[in-house]
C-alpha cells in the first residue's frame, strides 16, 4: 500500500513539475514578445542589419521556394486534370488550380518550407551565439542584442514571408501551365487569362494577411529557441530542431484560426 502511495505521489509531483514548466515557458514567451514590441518602437533601430536579414531570408530562399511552387502547381494540375476531363470541365482547370494555390496551398506549404529553412537557421545561429557567449559580449559592449539580433530577424521574416508566398503562387501557376501542356496545348496568355478570371480581391486579402502572421511566428519561435539556448554546443541542434517543429505546428494552428475567421466574415 505504501509503495502504491509513493508511486502515486511521484506521478503527481512529475505532473506538477511539467505544468509548472509549461506555465513558465508561456510566461517567458509572453515577456519575450512584449520585449520585441518594445524594442521595435524604441530609438536606434538597426536598419542595416534589418536589410541584411531581409536579403538572407528572402533572396537566399528563392531557389527552394521556386522549386516548391513549380512542383505544387504541376502536381495539382496533373492530379486534377483527369477528373475535370471526365466531367468535360477541363477549361476550369486554370481557375481551380489558381484559387487553390492562392487561398491555401501556396501560403501554408511555403510557410512550412520557410519554417524548416529559416526557422532552423535562426535558431541555430542565435543558439551558437548564445552558447559561445557572443550575446553576453554584446551586452557588455553596450549593444542591445534584443534590438540587433531578435527584432531585425522577426521583422524580416514578417515582411519577407508574404513576398515569398506571392512569388511561390506565381511559380505555382507557371508550373500548372507546364502541367496543362503535358497532355494539352494552351498558350500562357490564355492560361493566365482563365486563371485570373476566377480570382477576386477577397481571395487575396485573407491569404496575404495570414502570411504576415506566419512570418511573425517563424521569426519569434526561431529567435526564442536560439536566444535562450543553454547547455553547451549540443543545445544548438536542439534549438534548431525545436524551432522547426514548434513553428511548423504554430503555422498550421494559425492557418486553422485564419480559415475560421475568414469563413465567419464571408
Amino acid at each position: 500500500m505504501s509503495t502504491k502511495s509513493t508511486k502515486l505521489a511521484d506521478i503527481f509531483i512529475n505532473l506538477h513539475e511539467k505544468i509548472r514548466s509549461a506555465l513558465l515557458d508561456v510566461s517567458n514567451v509572453f515577456l519575450f514578445i512584449l520585449n520585441i514590441v518594445k524594442q521595435t518602437f524604441s530609438k536606434g533601430f538597426e536598419f542595416k542589419e534589418f536589410f541584411y536579414q531581409c536579403f538572407q531570408i528572402g533572396y537566399k530562399t528563392l531557389p527552394l521556394v521556386s522549386i516548391t511552387g513549380m512542383i505544387m502547381g504541376l502536381v495539382l494540375t496533373i492530379q486534377s486534370r483527369p477528373v475535370l476531363v471526365d466531367f468535360g470541365a477541363v477549361t476550369m482547370l486554370p481557375g481551380m488550380v489558381t484559387v487553390s494555390l492562392i487561398r491555401e496551398m501556396g501560403p501554408v506549404i511555403t510557410a512550412l518550407i520557410c519554417a524548416g529553412k529559416i526557422g532552423s537557421g535562426i535558431g541555430a545561429e542565435l543558439g551558437a551565439m548564445k552558447v559561445t557567449e557572443q550575446i553576453d559580449a554584446m551586452e557588455v559592449s553596450s549593444t542591445n542584442p534584443m534590438r540587433y539580433l531578435v527584432v531585425t530577424r522577426v521583422l524580416a521574416t514578417t515582411l519577407m514571408i508574404p513576398i515569398l508566398v506571392l512569388y511561390a503562387d506565381i511559380m505555382g501557376i507557371l508550373g500548372s501551365w507546364a502541367g496543362a501542356n503535358i497532355k494539352g496545348d494552351v498558350t500562357i496568355v490564355l492560361f493566365f487569362a482563365q486563371a485570373f478570371a476566377s480570382i477576386e480581391f477577397i481571395d487575396f486579402l485573407p491569404a496575404v494577411t495570414k502570411t504576415f502572421f506566419f512570418g511573425a511566428v517563424i521569426g519569434i519561435v526561431g529567435c526564442y529557441k536560439g536566444y535562450y539556448a543553454s547547455g553547451g554546443t549540443s543545445s544548438v541542434g536542439v534549438a534548431a530542431n525545436s524551432a522547426v517543429v514548434l513553428s511548423s505546428l504554430l503555422v498550421i494552428i494559425v492557418d486553422v484560426i485564419a480559415v475560421q475567421i475568414t469563413d465567419m466574415m464571408l
